[in-house]
């Protein structure tokens, strides 16, 4: 899904679009658990339907319930959502981008996040990227 597709979306259609997201599958108890102000839940089973009929969500059936996911792959989504970021608050630069994670007060990284990510600077180097 585009960056663009994503932002058409209203304020409550954002937030479920979100907790599908960080859960990658939801049941509309689920979706309504983590809900600020949660609507009724025939209000959030309609807006399910609503996302899936727009093409943001699918469904598979579990037992009696629906369970929805994102329809587009999930990695695709991230990658649009960080390079749109990136472009619009660190000036393209994914530098500045990482070094305003890692300058974050509450972020901890352990010595085994560290390495990975040494790692992963050094593969970039070798590729030329």
């Amino acid at each position: 899904m585009s960056n663009e597709k994503h932002q058409q979306l209203g304020r409550r259609e954002r937030q479920i679009m979100d907790v599908i997201y960080r859960h990658g599958r939801a049941s509309v108890n689920e979706v309504l658990a983590e809900l600020p102000d949660p609507p009724t839940y025939s209000a959030v089973r309609g807006m399910l339907r609503l996302l899936e009929e727009k093409g943001f969500l699918r469904h598979e059936q579990e037992g009696l319930k629906y369970v929805y996911l994102p329809a587009d792959d999930t990695r695709q989504v991230r990658a649009n959502a960080l390079r749109h970021m990136v472009t619009t608050f660190f000036g393209g630069s994914p530098e500045q981008a990482v070094a305003a994670l890692i300058e974050m007060g509450d972020t901890r990284l352990s010595s085994k996040d560290k390495q990975h990510l040494l790692h992963m600077i050094k593969k970039a180097q070798q590729e030329g990227r």
